[in-house]
């Protein structure tokens, strides 16, 4: 079973990696390339079906296998009943990590000047009052990072983001993943490892707020799971299926410091590639937001984003995010509302993928 695993895994590679490293066609594309993108109408997406049905088959039914063959293993008892010890031991660390990953995206947002992404500069939303904006984010990072009064460093980024949905509308589902950090950071708090720990709280916390974090506190990883799950899912439906010819692009063209495109790199049409894309992405989204295989899905997402990185040479700023959050999930594993965990989480243990 392993071998049959590993193959249908090197099998995928080819197919995946150019859905991943297209996740953001915004940070990869020039300005005036990503202008001309959303002025051309969007090519049929069925039509790509049929013309390429056999190949769609081929790599949907490994996929297919792929999903299924994790599934089998990771709720296998004797896996379970090696790796529950440990992975039990890890869930306390995951709201530390989302803190310091968010505390970190702020900073390395006042450093760049730009505000979730790099196409969104503060000059742009704020005008005058950028470097204020600078001010407070530098601010906001350090306090999240430290854990000195989280929750108000928390409503304050919640302002800015605010403004940034006034300015921008619905695009910001985009960021929708640091709205779910954000929530659960006025949830939870610092938590621990930080100057305001849980000891803080049970101390210095008004009876209304500690009998709220005690009723929202189950909630806290099932929002920043479903939030980061509506991210993801929106980023692909606005770059591979509303406005396709984005991800099209950067499928056909070739980028800075390579002499070929994906297209002609892994030999599928660009077409194609861009619906691949558009569908892997759409099944990680959803495999987040109804919790299944979370810890599989994170490592997936981890690995082939690392590749981006190195393929295209992105900036890794706008990627902390997406970076840290996975981590977090894997330390977190399944929470009661994930559907894994509601059908297998049981005597103590969960699916270890």
């Amino acid at each position: 079973m392993r071998s049959h695993f590993l193959r249908g895994l090197v099998l995928l590679t080819a197919f995946a990696l150019p859905a991943l490293a297209s996740a953001h066609e915004v940070y990869v594309l020039s300005r005036s390339e990503v202008r001309h993108a959303l002025a051309l109408p969007s090519f049929s997406e069925w039509h790509t079906v049929l013309a390429n049905l056999g190949q769609f088959v081929f790599w949907g039914f490994i996929a297919a296998l792929i999903i299924f063959v994790v599934f089998f293993v990771s709720i296998s008892r004797v896996l379970e009943r090696r790796f529950d010890p440990f992975l039990a031991k890890l869930p306390p660390y995951a709201p530390v990590i989302s803190r310091i990953t968010i505390g970190i995206a702020f900073l390395a947002a006042s450093y760049h000047q730009a505000l979730f992404g790099p196409e969104l500069p503060l000059v742009g939303t704020f005008g005058a009052y950028a470097n204020i904006v600078t001010g407070a984010l530098i601010l906001i990072g350090l306090m999240i990072v430290v854990g000195f009064y989280t929750r108000i460093a928390a409503l304050a980024a919640f302002v800015l983001f605010g403004i940034e949905v006034w300015a921008h509308g619905i695009y910001m589902l985009t960021y929708a993943n640091y709205l779910g950090e954000l929530l659960l950071l006025l949830i939870l708090g610092a938590h621990a490892l930080a100057f305001h720990s849980e000891k803080y709280d049970t101390v210095h916390l008004s009876v209304r707020l500690a009998r709220t974090k005690k009723k929202f506190a189950p909630y806290a990883f099932l929002i920043l799971r479903v939030a980061f799950g509506i991210s993801l899912l929106y980023a692909s439906f606005y770059a591979k299926i509303l406005h396709n010819n984005l991800a099209l692009m950067v499928a056909s063209l070739p980028l800075a410091g390579h002499t070929q495109s994906l297209a002609q790199v892994f030999g599928f049409g660009p077409h194609f590639l861009v619906l691949g894309a558009a569908i892997v992405e759409i099944l990680i989204a959803v495999f987040f937001i109804l919790g299944i295989e979370i810890r599989f899905t994170s490592l997936f997402l981890l690995f082939w984003l690392s590749l981006s990185l190195w393929y295209f040479g992105e900036a890794v700023w706008p990627h902390i995010i997406l970076i840290g959050i996975p981590i977090a999930f894997i330390f977190y594993g399944y929470d009661t509302y994930s559907l894994e965990g509601w059908l297998f989480k049981r005597e103590g243990r969960e699916p270890v993928l």
